[in-house]
């Protein structure tokens, strides 16, 4: 009976032995955390910096919709609602399938794209004013705009 006994010792010690310490959790953990710190920053700096490309693509939609809406009608929009709506001086069954999408004329962070006719800056002035919504800024917080600074 002796060595049935100490087998089964034998395997109640294989058993136990095969889980994780707290010590061996813990170390787990505390490594998880310290890369975590090193890679999330860097991670949210290229979610702003996607977010700045994304606005100059979409604005360059809007302006060549803008442009477009020149040569339909020989004149520009009086606001960028009239890009997808369609010129209310105009008969509907004389407008032109809108060329941009309503989604489009907002910018990355959910604000509707700026839009000044006459410019400042040109014939018209296009802009968004970045992340921080505020004109100025610098990095993720710069205005975009379509008119050279």
């Amino acid at each position: 009976m002796m060595k049935g006994s100490n087998m089964y010792r034998k395997s109640q010690h294989r058993r136990c032995r095969s889980a994780f310490t707290m010590v061996e959790i813990l170390v787990v953990v505390i490594i998880i955390a310290v890369l975590a710190t090193m890679i999330v920053p860097k991670f949210f700096g290229r979610v702003a910096a996607a977010k700045q490309s994304m606005a100059k693509v979409n604005l360059g939609k809007v302006e060549e919709a803008i442009d477009l809406f020149n040569y339909d009608y020989d004149r520009f929009p009086e606001d960028l609602d009239e890009l997808v709506s369609g010129p209310a001086d105009v008969p509907e069954e004389k407008r032109n399938a809108p060329t941009i999408k309503r989604k489009n004329l907002l910018d990355p962070w959910e604000r509707p794209f700026l839009y000044k006719n006459p410019g400042d800056h040109g014939t018209y002035d296009l802009y968004s004013l970045g992340a921080d919504g505020q004109e100025g800024g610098e990095k993720e917080n710069a205005d975009i705009v379509n008119w050279d600074e």
